[in-house]
C-alpha cells in the first residue's frame, strides 16, 4: 500500500455506492450498493478517511440528509451530486450511453453524435469537478471511475486545484479508427492526459489509447515496458497502467460453501434431472452476445443429436434500460428465439432453455453458479466480465468449465485454462458445448483449479492495492513491475509475448 497514510482518498463515479429506496412508511432509505468496487473501496475510504462523490440516482428531497446519515455508519463521506432530469438525459442516457458505450465496445451503428449531448456531458463533468474541488485538498488522491467522467481532471485543474489524479476505465478502449469518429475526440483525449495515472483493463486497451494519442499528437513519446509505461507530451507526463479488475474471491467461495446455498444448488440440479447444465448470466445489452449464444445452442442441438435431452441452458437476463426501444426490441428477439428453440426441441420432461428475466438475489445466483457444469461467458466485447470470475470462485468443487469469449478482458488472464471461443462463430461455440459435455472429469478439474488459483491470487483487494501503489509512487521503479497481476498465469511472460495472440504486449523501441 502507499507509504503516506495521511493522504485522503476521494472517489468519483457516476453513481454513489448506495441503493436509494423507500421503506414501508414511505420514507427514503439507503443501503450499501452491491458489487466488488464498493466492497473493495469502502474499507479503504474508511481507513484512510475520504469521500465518495456521485449521483444518488434521484433528485428527490431528503437525499442529502440520507447520505449524511449513511456516512456516519460507513466511516467516510457520501457527497451527492445533483443533476436535473435534462442533464441526466443528455449526459447519461445521451453522450455516455448513445455515444461512448457503443463506440468503446466497437459498435458504431447506435451512436448518436448530437452536439447537445456533448454540452450536457461537459456540464455534468463540471458539476462533478466542482464537488471534487470542494471535497479534496492538494494532498489527496482523487480516483475517477469510468467513461462518464473523462473530463474531470482538466476541469478540476482549471479551478486551480492539483491533487493527485487517477482514472480507471472499466470498459474497453477502442481502436483508433473507431475512437476518432467522435467529433470531440481531441477534447476527450487531452482531458484524459491531465490525469497522473490512467488505468486500463488490458494491454490491448492501453495500446489502443496510445495509438489514438499518437494520431492526434505525433510528438507523444512512450517509455517503459510491462504494466506501467509513461507517456510524455509537451513536457507533461502521464502514466498508463494495466490493472485487470477482479472480485472478492473469498466472499464468493465462502457463500458457495454455505449449507443453504449448497442445498439450493443441489435442488437446481435435481430439478433439471442432473443433466449437463449450461449457464449464462447477462445484463440486457447488445454487447453481451445473448442472441449469438442462443444461435450456438440451436446449432449444437441440430449438429449433435447426442446432446438432445442431455443439455439445458439456464439463461438469466437482468433487465436494463427497458425504456429504450432498442433494448425492448432486443428482449423481444431473445424471447422469440427461446420460444423457437424450445418449440422445436422440447420433449416431455426436457426443454433445452430455461429463461429467467429478472435480477437474481445474490445467494440464488451463487447457487446457479455452483450447480452449473459449464458457464457460457460469451460477450461480443467486454472490458473484463466479472461473471467469469464469479463463476470460477463459486465452483468450489472445481468441476465446472468456463467457456470464455476471446473478446472479454478476462481472456488476458484466463485464456490458458478456459475454453476459448469467438462468440461470432456460432459453429465454434456449438463445438465447445459438445466438447464440454464430453470433457473428462480430470481435465475439468485441472482447468478450473488453475483458473481459481489465478483469481484467488489477484482479487479485488489486490487490484485496489496495485492501483494505489502506482498512483502514490513518485518514480516508475517504486513498485513491482508485476504488481497488478495482468499476466497472472506464472507460465506467461509478458515480455516474451506469451499472452493470448489477440492481446500481445506492447513493443517499445
Amino acid at each position: 500500500m502507499p507509504n503516506d497514510k495521511k493522504r485522503r482518498f476521494i472517489v468519483l463515479s457516476n453513481r454513489l455506492p448506495i441503493a436509494v429506496g423507500r421503506g414501508p412508511d414511505g420514507e427514503l432509505t439507503a443501503s450499501q450498493g452491491a458489487g466488488g468496487l464498493v466492497t473493495a473501496l469502502a474499507p479503504v475510504l474508511g481507513n484512510r478517511g475520504g469521500a465518495w462523490i456521485g449521483w444518488p440516482g434521484t433528485s428527490e428531497k431528503g437525499v442529502t440528509a440520507l447520505c449524511r446519515n449513511f456516512s456516519r455508519q460507513a466511516g467516510y463521506f457520501l457527497r451527492p451530486v445533483s443533476l436535473t432530469e435534462a442533464e441526466v438525459e443528455g449526459f447519461y442516457r445521451g453522450f455516455s450511453n448513445e455515444i461512448l458505450w457503443p463506440l468503446f465496445h466497437e459498435f458504431q451503428m447506435p451512436c448518436n453524435f448530437l452536439p447537445a449531448y456533448w454540452e450536457a456531458y461537459r456540464t455534468a463533468n463540471a458539476t462533478f469537478a466542482k464537488a471534487a474541488a470542494a471535497a479534496a485538498t492538494d494532498d489527496d488522491l482523487v480516483w475517477v471511475h469510468d467513461y462518464h467522467l473523462m473530463l474531470v481532471a482538466r476541469l478540476l485543474k482549471a479551478k486551480g486545484r492539483s491533487p493527485r489524479l487517477g482514472f480507471f476505465l472499466h470498459i474497453p478502449f477502442p481502436p483508433a479508427d473507431i475512437f476518432l469518429k467522435i467529433p470531440w475526440r481531441r477534447e476527450l483525449v487531452d482531458a484524459l492526459l491531465d490525469f497522473d495515472l490512467i488505468g486500463f483493463q488490458t494491454l490491448r486497451d492501453r495500446r489502443n489509447f496510445f495509438d489514438v494519442v499518437k494520431r492526434l499528437h505525433p510528438s507523444a513519446m512512450r517509455k517503459g515496458r510491462g504494466e506501467i509505461v509513461t507517456l510524455t507530451l509537451a513536457g507533461e507526463t502521464t502514466r498508463l497502467g494495466v490493472f485487470p479488475i477482479s472480485i472478492d474471491f473469498a466472499a464468493f467461495a465462502d457463500r458457495a460453501r454455505d449449507p443453504g446455498v449448497r442445498q439450493t444448488a443441489k435442488d437446481i440440479r435435481q430439478a433439471f434431472d442432473n443433466r449437463f447444465l449450461l449457464f449464462g448470466a447477462d445484463r440486457l445489452d447488445y454487447t453481451k452476445g445473448v442472441p449469438q449464444r442462443l444461435d450456438a445452442l440451436q446449432t449444437a442441438l441440430t449438429s449433435y443429436p447426442e446432446l438432445r435431452g442431455k443439455v439445458c441452458l439456464i439463461q438469466v437476463l437482468v433487465p436494463s434500460r427497458e425504456e429504450v426501444p432498442q433494448y425492448r426490441a432486443m428482449k423481444e428477439d431473445i424471447e422469440r428465439m427461446v420460444g423457437e428453440i424450445n418449440g422445436r426441441w422440447s420433449r416431455p420432461g426436457w426443454a433445452p432453455v430455461h429463461f429467467v428475466y429478472r435480477n437474481l438475489p445474490h445467494d440464488e445466483l451463487i447457487a446457479y453458479y455452483a450447480a452449473s457444469d459449464m458457464a457460457l461467458v460469451t460477450p461480443l466485447r467486454d472490458g473484463m466480465n466479472l461473471v467469469a470470475k464469479e463463476y470460477a470462485a463459486c465452483n468450489v468443487a472445481e468441476t465446472g468449465i468456463l467457456c470464455l469469449s476471446e473478446f472479454a478482458g478476462a481472456a488476458m488472464e484466463l485464456h490458458r485454462h478456459a475454453v476459448m471461443v469467438n462468440p461470432f462463430d456460432v459453429v465454434g461455440v456449438a463445438e465447445a458445448i459438445r466438447d464440454g459435455a464430453a470433457m473428462a472429469p480430470g481435465q475439468r478439474r485441472r482447468r478450473m483449479r488453475a483458473i481459481r488459483a489465478i483469481i484467488r491470487r489477484h482479487d479485488i483487494f489486490q487490484w485496489v492495492d496495485a492501483f494505489l501503489d502506482a498512483a502514490f509512487s513518485t518514480h516508475l521503479g517504486d513498485f513491482p513491475r508485476q504488481s497488478a497481476g495482468a499476466w497472472a498465469d506464472p507460465e506467461a511472460d509478458p515480455e516474451a509475448g506469451q499472452g493470448p495472440p489477440w492481446d500481445t504486449p506492447d513493443r517499445v523501441a
